[in-house]
């Protein structure tokens, strides 16, 4: 297996990230995750999607890790400052799930949070039912659970993701958030991406989803909504009003209906996708009026 491994001169001086890099190795492969705070405090996991990478919570992390929570943010294969086989078909659903499983478990976790978004949805909640013991509660923003039916607008991003192997990351981000980028912030979300054949799994990732009921992962995300209708844990639902991919207040609607803990949903106005970029202090407020404003043990 060909396996790119992004220099790690292309992390240094990234603005607003100035977190040290924790590494597993699962299967061959060096897996990157930051692990910031107190070492005692109650765990938040965060979950990122496509094509971004741990930098995406970067404006989440100060206020939670100075109300002495730990957060925890891993970089999926193929992400951030993770190893990327190169080969697309070495990317799948269930994959994903058990090489951040491996990260996770070397880790002294319980009563964690798990914070989910984009494809950080159905790869995280997957995780928290299946480690309902050592999961506390849910922190559920712009994602979704993907069992078969999609719209066209996201078979239409299925098409361009199929058709461009050389991602265009850095117009990816700035076409899915309201704030203004600038050219340095773009280039850290383009940091982990050099070269075309590390691009592999961002790439593959919207060819993950399942187009019909009979598609690879249709059957394991309903798994995960049967046990999500039975969960019994505190649930804090943040939509953004901006985002076209999972809509507000209908997204979060979904999980209402779903998950008997989750009541009712805060919106967060002005933000688009990449929500945790947009707004990101704001939601780690929202995230710590739900949880309590100390993390200590």
């Amino acid at each position: 297996m060909d396996v790119f491994r992004t220099p790690d001169e292309r992390f240094q001086g990234l603005p607003g990230y100035d977190f040290e890099p924790n590494y597993a190795e699962v299967d061959g492969l060096r897996l990157h995750y930051i692990d910031e705070g107190p070492s005692e405090g109650r765990p938040v996991i965060c979950f990122h999607g496509e094509p971004t990478w741990a930098y995406l919570y970067r404006k989440m992390l100060p206020p939670l890790t100075g109300a002495a929570y730990r957060v925890v943010c891993a970089d999926f294969p193929g992400f951030g400052r993770s190893d990327k086989p190169t080969d697309r078909a070495w990317y799948t659903y269930d994959r994903h799930v058990e090489h951040v499983s491996e990260v996770l478990g070397g880790l002294d976790l319980s009563d964690a949070v798990v914070v989910v978004q984009d494809w950080g949805g159905p790869i995280g909640l997957r995780w928290a039912v299946e480690n309902a013991d050592r999961v506390g509660a849910l922190v559920i923003l712009n994602t979704g659970i993907f069992t078969g039916r999609v719209s066209k607008g996201f078979l239409a991003w299925r098409e361009f993701a199929e058709k461009n192997p050389d991602l265009p990351v850095g117009m990816v981000m700035r076409g899915a958030t309201t704030s203004t980028l600038t050219d340095e912030v773009v280039a850290a979300y383009e940091a982990p991406f050099p070269a075309t054949e590390s691009k592999a799994g961002a790439a593959q990732f919207p060819l993950l989803v399942p187009i019909a009921d009979d598609a690879a992962g249709a059957a394991e995300m309903r798994e995960v909504a049967d046990e999500l209708g039975r969960w019994d844990k505190p649930v804090l639902l943040a939509f953004s009003d901006t985002d076209p991919v999972f809509p507000y207040p209908k997204a979060g609607e979904r999980f209402i209906e779903l998950i008997p803990t989750a009541t009712e949903q805060v919106r967060i106005e002005g933000a688009a996708h990449f929500l945790q970029e947009d707004s990101g202090e704001e939601i780690a407020r929202e995230m710590l009026r739900f949880m309590g404003s100390g993390g200590a043990a």
